[in-house]
Order: C-alpha cells, then structure tokens, then sequence
C-alpha cells in the first residue's frame, strides 16, 4: 500500500466495501493515534470483513507514512524531530510546549528566504495530505497534541490542494479545533481565495520581516510582491471574516529589520489592526550572513510596539538548545547520508 494523500486512503477503503462512517472511523484512529480495535464493540459486529481483515496491513501502511528517525529534546519543553517519509526523505516536525505540533508541507522550499536553511536547497517534492496527517499521528504517540501549526519546511500555499485536506481531517475526525490550526504564509492570493471556502477555517499567520517592499523582495526572494500594507488588509478581511486575529511572524535580525524606522511602521500598519505581532529572534543557521538580536534589545522592542498599541509577543523559537532551527536537522541528516556514501567501499570485482 502507498498512500500520498488521504483521498488516497479513502479510495482503498471504499474499494474493499467500506461505507462513510467505517472510513470515518478509521481515519479518526488513525489521526489520533489509537488502535483500530478501540471501542467497545467488536470489530465483527459492523465492519466489512474484508475491511476488518485489510487493518492490520493498512495500520502498517499508515504508521509508514512518517517515522521517527530521530529526537531532539529542549530545555523549554520543545522536542525537534526528523521524520522519515516512506520514500527515504526527511522533514522535520516539532513538539512544542502546551501541547503544539508544527508540521512540515514540503521537502525543502522554494520561496528562498535568504535567513533559512531549508530554502537554500530549493523545493524537492511536495508531502502528501496523507504524510501531513501522519506527522501528527506519530508525535501523538510521544505526546497529547491539541494545536497544529504549519510553520516547518515549506511554504503551505505552494502545496495548497495538499494542506487543506490535511486540515479538513484534523479539524473534524482528528479533534483539532479550528482556531489551533494555524496555516502560516508568505502571503499568497489563493490563500485569501480557499481558506474561507473550506469547512475548517484556520487561523491564519502571515510572514511579514519587514515593513518595506524592498527589504521584504531581499529577504523573500522568490514571495509574490505583495506590498506589506496590502497584506495587512487581506489578513484583516480574513480576521474579520473568522474571528481569529492575524498573526504576524517577524523574524527579529540584528541590524537588518530591527531598527526605530522599522518600528514606527509597524505602528503605523498594525495599531487598531486585529492583530497579534510574534516577534522571534532570528535562529542562527551555520555560514548565513545573519545575526540575533540579544534578548534584551527584542524584549525591548516587544515592549515598545505592545506600550503604542500593537498586542505583541516575544517568542523563542523551539529548541535553540539543540541547534536544531528549520531546516538543521535535515541538513545534518543529508550531510551525513552524502558523507557514508562517498567512504562506502566499491566492490571492484576480482581480476
């Protein structure tokens, strides 16, 4: 069995004789990471046999979708994991205090921000529906998860048909509330066109970096030039239109996005806005040109946007402890791959 997409899934069980409610069912274990055998009724008395006999292999097949290659703890409660996909490839989810997951939806990125790892190796292929909702059946099985953000590898809107039906699952069968499913974007206008169309609505975060169009272009080479205020409006309509506020992600860079012009326009495009500000400082990644602030400059600077009217949070980005930022875990996990492979020994067969 190899499932891409929960579509996928469905198919198979419809194929064998299952009806709505069996396929409900077993995607509900399966996304909240109980057995198929749970409840108090025998499986004999109301599922297709054929059904009931095909679980044990489809449970298989499910828990292959994403497994546990390995697991960095931190100090703040976070754990970092790297995830296997079932064709060998690697994307990074991660445990977050009070019960938070983020999730990966691409292998790699192609929007290119010059701050992160994981786009300087491009885009390598998309992750399934399926292997979305399978990062959240495993971290299920080390912890209770209750929020699912969709801020690991990848730009969701680029993988958009793909992420929307992973949220459609786990905000219904999967017990996930609407609110604590976060889609976080770069800013793209089919987002603003499909979210509200779908049944489950997520809240939503947009990366904003910069209030300037150019510095934003440099920083987000490969975004749709969206101007930062334009942005601010479609984040707006859809707060509105939810009644959930935006969130507004900030990379905090030293010297580059962190400066008193910044702040004023920050002000400017969000004061009276409903509108959450999460600054982060900037996560070193090895050989970037790149700084964090000191923690004490962005705490300041989070004081002042909350102290002229913009509802800010300071956040620390999970597991600065293990060097794991975005990106990291896979990176060391290719190098590794690349680095057996080029001291494996050649069997050069006997002359």
């Amino acid at each position: 069995m190899n499932f891409h997409s929960v579509q996928d899934i469905r198919d198979h069980l419809r194929a064998l004789g299952a009806n709505a409610l069996h396929e409900q069912r077993i995607l509900r274990l399966w996304a909240q990471a109980k057995p198929q055998d749970s409840g108090l009724r025998p499986l004999e008395s109301f599922m297709p046999t054929a059904v009931r006999q095909d679980l044990p292999g489809l449970s298989t097949a499910l828990a292959g979708l994403a497994t546990l290659r390995e697991q960095h703890p931190g100090q703040d409660g976070s754990a970092r994991l790297l995830v296997g996909l079932q064709d060998g490839l690697t994307v990074e989810s991660v445990l977050l205090p009070r019960d938070g997951l983020c999730v990966s939806s691409q292998v790699g990125c192609a929007v290119g921000c010059v701050f992160c790892m994981t786009g300087r190796e491009g885009l390598i292929r998309q992750v399934g529906s399926a292997e979305i909702v399978a990062q959240v059946a495993l971290a299920r099985t080390l912890r209770p998860v209750k929020k699912v953000v969709f801020m690991g590898m990848g730009e969701p809107a680029h993988n958009l048909d793909a992420v929307m039906e992973a949220i459609d699952l786990l905000g219904t069968v999967g017990n996930i509330g609407h609110k604590n499913l976060v889609f976080s974007t770069v800013g793209d206008l089919r987002v603003f066109e499909r979210l509200p169309q779908g049944r489950v609505k997520p809240a939503l975060a947009l990366s904003l970096h910069s209030t300037r169009p150019d510095l934003r272009a440099q920083l987000l080479p490969r975004a749709p030039r969206f101007d930062p205020q334009d942005l601010v409006e479609a984040g707006e309509a859809y707060a509105r239109a939810t009644g959930y506020p935006i969130q507004y992600q900030w990379t905090l860079i030293e010297g580059v996005n962190d400066s008193d012009e910044e702040i004023d326009s920050i002000v400017r495009l969000l004061q009276g806005k409903y509108a959450l500000m999460n600054l982060i400082p900037y996560n070193a990644v090895p050989d970037l040109p790149y700084a964090r602030p000191s923690w004490e400059k962005a705490a300041a600077i989070a004081r002042t946007l909350h102290q002229r009217g913009v509802l800010t949070k300071l956040r620390q980005s999970a597991g600065q402890d293990v060097d794991g930022g975005c990106g990291q875990l896979r990176a060391r996990d290719v190098q590794r791959e690349q680095t057996m492979t080029f001291h494996r020994p050649i069997n050069v067969p006997a002359a």
